[in-house]
């Protein structure tokens, strides 16, 4: 491969106003130029040059008034020689101040021109005048006329220069703005993509067909015209396209699906056609269309019936992916995150032959994930990166690689050389509950919100069943929370139970019961807790058929119109279907709320040893909650979360001012008191 830039296919247009022609910016340049040229014409240093006679020179020489070393050349005129003296020479001159006339000395240039005298030779010759070779009549008329010609050249540079970036730009408007890419600009390879076995092994098809395609067509295989990638955000669509690019040793096009629409009708379309041409040309070769539903959204649907630029383009993209005019050996790979608003005639097969489903990784993608970043981060010995797995559920491949980052983020913020596992913890907590804030709380407050998270863990405490166990309870803020319940799926979670989500809305009510139970009122602290339990419940009814309406789906009518494609929206039960819904979310959060209500009854006492330890150690972890349930008390070390590293790095020294502010935070055996999560 070639370390040059790679060659590009056209020459984008992002802003057709600077390839215009200007005639602003011509004018501007014209004064400008003729500005200069007035300056040297009109140069007043030009017109200070005295003509003399040859005899007052000669009258100088004989005085030693002449300064440095005169010039004499010849030159013909009439055809008689002659000479011309250039010079310096040193005079006095009078000046008139304050009514009275002085002289002084002063210094003036001369030219003198005539013929030469014998003697006059001879006297120049002996003071030293430099002789120089003389101009013709034509060398001194080119040279007068020098800077005009300089200017009239300038000046006709910049205008063609304009014309020609106006015809260039108009010629390109409707040009593609696919960029040609290498395999030095790509560096991506199947390598180090993870955590999507099934959908690289499609993907390698397609590499391997295009190196080898007899392998397949001797059997008859035809090679997929369409790729279509489909999943959510940061699970590595683009990132294994450019694996593709770096894989396959073809012409490798990208482009994004926005490029296309413009708002001149029939620009997209002469882009589609003009990017299918360079393929053909190029063929075979792969073209990456990233985010496609920006061009490939349905057809004739959302308010006026759509936009006929982008349908314009649509209706072109479809006739070359396949049309009468069939493009062989252009395979197009798209990746889109939204497949249930593009026209239906977009992704049938003979255009995109395959939707390849780019799901969120599992545990094992997930370690795998893990490892490939990890190679660019030192990671201590003690990092278990399979342990981390386990822990981030949920997370996409660009969320572990924000985890990795954030946590060597963290370790540096704290000196430290290597990441650990409470770096690792802290970033995840970060980025699952938002960071840390330190708020000014009185005692009322904290002592509210400790009971407020005592009670939402006492319950799932008592009423888990081991898929979702406890994991952390702080009455620190994070986020937009003053306190958190972190719960630790024991297992990647597909399905959910109808026993478990309603032991998750007892755990969700449980805050709202102890403040009610020691307090004897409740807050707006819970607002968030009845959103989500009432949410939780209305799947159950209307979308999963666990109450006694039966299983029967009603919650169509429930999801939100989508402008692109339906303005109408269906209802699909009566009245007196609705009344029921209703009676049965109710019944079913009240049923929880009851459940959990009793389950703090009984465990009063543990409830108010929960929040004593809250309020003395801000932060608790799970075993420590059970603990307090079977024997009473907390019988292991609670391990303080702090603001500041454990130890300081080597190079760096404890000042006076950090030892005075440590030994005021601890307590009377220098353990840390209340410090910071």
């Amino acid at each position: 491969m070639s370390d040059k830039e790679p060659k590009k296919t056209n020459t984008p247009l992002p802003n057709p106003n600077p390839d215009r022609f200007q005639p602003k910016v011509l004018v501007i340049w014209m004064i400008i130029l003729l500005a200069i040229a007035s300056l040297w014409i009109f140069n007043p240093g030009r017109q200070m040059v005295e003509e003399v006679t040859i005899r007052q020179v000669a009258q100088w020489v004989e005085e030693d008034q002449i300064i440095g070393t005169p010039t004499m050349r010849p030159f013909e005129r009439g055809g008689r020689e002659a000479v011309i003296i250039e010079g310096r020479v040193e005079t006095t001159e009078e000046v008139q101040e304050d009514g009275f006339t002085q002289t002084q000395d002063a210094t003036k240039a001369f030219r003198a021109q005539g013929r030469l005298t014998d003697e006059n030779l001879e006297l120049f010759q002996q003071a030293g005048f430099k002789e120089e070779q003389g101009r013709s009549l034509f060398g001194d008329i080119m040279i007068s006329l020098l800077p005009f010609v300089l200017i009239i050249g300038l000046l006709y540079f910049l205008f063609m220069r304009q014309l020609r970036g106006a015809g260039k730009g108009a010629m390109s408007f409707g040009k593609s703005k696919a960029k040609l890419l290498t395999r030095d600009r790509t560096k991506v390879t199947f390598k180090q993509v993870a955590g999507c076995d099934e959908a690289k092994e499609e993907v390698s098809e397609v590499v391997e067909f295009l190196r080898d395609p007899k392998k397949f067509q001797r059997i008859g295989g035809r090679i997929p015209k369409g790729i279509l990638m489909v999943g959510p955000p940061g699970t590595g669509k683009t990132l294994l396209a450019k694996a593709v690019a770096g894989e396959a040793d073809v012409p490798f096009y990208s482009i994004s699906g926005s490029d296309f629409v413009e708002m001149f009708v029939g620009v997209g379309a002469s882009r589609v056609r003009d990017m299918f041409e360079q393929g053909r040309k190029n063929s075979p070769c792969l073209v990456f269309i990233d985010e496609i539903d920006a061009v490939g959204r349905q057809r004739g649907a959302g308010l006026g019936g759509g936009n006929d630029e982008r349908e314009q383009t649509l209706n072109s993209l479809l006739v070359e992916m396949d049309g009468i005019d069939e493009h062989e050996g252009v395979i197009i790979i798209a990746a889109t995150n939204r497949p249930d608003v593009l026209d239906q005639a977009l992704l049938r097969p003979g255009r995109f032959d395959r939707q390849i489903q780019v799901d969120l990784p599992d545990v094992k993608g997930r370690e795998e994930i893990l490892e490939v970043h990890a190679k660019k981060i030192k990671l201590a010995e003690t990092v278990d990166l399979a342990t981390v797995a386990k822990m981030t559920p949920g997370l996409s491949g660009a969320d572990l690689a924000n985890l990795l980052n954030e946590s060597a983020l963290t370790a540096a913020r704290y000196n430290k050389k290597e990441v650990d596992m409470y770096d690792i913890n802290e970033a995840r907590e970060k980025i699952a509950f938002g960071r840390e804030r330190r708020r000014i709380m009185d005692e009322d407050d904290k002592k509210l919100v400790a009971y407020h998270e005592a009670g939402h863990a006492l319950v799932q405490a008592v009423v888990d069943d081991g898929s979702l166990p406890l994991h952390k309870v702080t009455i620190i803020p994070r986020g937009q929370s003053l306190g958190s319940t972190m719960f630790l799926p024991a297992k990647d979670t597909y399905n959910y139970s109808k026993r478990r989500l309603l032991n998750q809305i007892a755990s969700i009510m449980g805050g709202r019961i102890a403040e009610d139970i020691v307090f004897g009122d409740v807050t707006s602290g819970a607002s968030g807790d009845i959103k989500q339990a009432t949410k939780i419940a209305r799947h159950m009814v209307c979308d999963w058929g666990m109450s006694d309406l039966g299983p029967i789906a009603l919650g169509e009518n429930q999801d939100t119109v989508f402008l692109g494609r339906d303005i109408n929206r269906s209802q699909n039960y009566s009245p007196e279907t609705a009344e029921k819904i209703d009676r049965a979310i109710r019944q079913m959060v009240d049923e929880q709320y009851q459940r959990a209500k009793k389950v703090l009854e009984d465990n009063r006492e543990a409830l108010d040893k929960m929040a004593e330890a809250l309020l003395e150690h801000e932060t608790i972890e799970g075993k420590h909650v059970h603990e307090i349930l079977e024997k009473g008390a907390i019988h292991s070390e609670v391990v303080q979360n702090k603001a500041q590293p454990p130890e300081l790095a080597p190079e760096e020294e404890e000042s006076p001012k950090k030892a005075k502010k440590k030994n005021k935070e601890s307590g009377p055996e220098g353990d840390p008191v209340n410090a910071p999560a």
